[in-house]
């Protein structure tokens, strides 16, 4: 038995997986802000889905930058409370498991990669535009950098006294505090998103001088029907790219909330 946690900065998803083949239907709950609590709530929904089997490993996806021995948060601009916790080494405690820690957008990226829409390419970037903003590479079926996470949101786009951070472009946070609704609020047809599909190009752009990937996957729910279109940065992305002739496939991503999941089950499968 393994169970898998994806602590996100809104809703926590934990599944289990009896062949790290498939997992069954994952509990979802909204992330408790305060780290004692969190615990305790994933703890009780991992015995829950064990139904009294021993669980032999744990995978976690955290959002934020985790140390490089796996076992805490460096930072967690969502979760303040969660930041220089024993995340893994608690919950290994609480639960008796080995548990292996990723940063969260690592593993969706993964999960995307391997079973989602990035199958069949050798190198894949995948970029999320949710709360925050963040992108990893996958290359050749495995995390590029597993002992850092790209932070990709704080790329600047200004060369100017008053540097602007990609996040802070597009992020639904950002627009939230722009325009004092939710993004989902502001309708299809605002010209707002128009706007952020040229910035999100050109950060893609510059994503691809350096990563070169094969396909480019978009998700998060600044993607959402209500939202960026994938198709309308694709067309910004082709006006303004100059270094290569041809720019990668951009497909928008297939596996919803549960790629981290998928992810962690893969991740926990490669470490075997």
């Amino acid at each position: 038995m393994h169970i898998l946690v994806d602590i996100g900065g809104t809703k926590t998803r934990v599944a289990a997986s009896r062949d790290l083949e498939s997992f069954d239907k994952p509990q979802i709950f909204s992330t408790q802000t305060k780290y004692a609590a969190g615990l305790r709530t994933i703890v009780e929904s991992a015995k829950k889905l064990a139904k009294g089997e021993m669980i032999e490993r744990v995978s976690v996806g955290a959002p934020g930058v985790i140390t490089p021995d796996h076992q805490s948060l460096l930072t967690s601009p969502n979760l303040p409370d969660w930041k220089g916790k024993a995340i893994s080494g608690d919950i290994e405690s609480a639960i008796g498991a080995k548990v292996h820690m990723e940063n969260d957008t690592a593993l969706v990226s993964l999960g995307e990669a391997l079973y989602g829409a990035g199958v069949g390419a050798t190198t894949v970037m995948y970029l999320t535009v949710s709360t925050g903003v963040g992108s990893v590479r996958i290359v050749n079926g495995k995390i590029d950098a597993p002992s850092r996470s790209a932070e990709i949101g704080h790329m600047y786009f200004n060369t100017g006294e008053e540097l602007q951070e990609f996040k802070n472009l597009v992020s639904g946070k950002s627009i939230h505090q722009r325009f004092g609704m939710m993004p989902r609020e502001l309708g299809k047809d605002h010209p707002v998103w128009e706007e952020l599909a040229r910035i999100v190009a050109i950060g893609v752009h510059n994503s691809i001088l350096h990563w070169t990937p094969d396909r480019i996957v978009l998700g998060g729910s600044m993607f959402n029907e209500i939202g960026i279109s994938v198709a309308r940065v694709q067309a910004h992305l082709s006006e303004i790219m100059k270094a290569f002739p041809q720019i990668p496939e951009i497909v928008h991503s297939s596996l919803g909330d549960v790629g981290g999941l998928w992810g962690g089950m893969a991740r926990l499968k490669q470490l075997l």
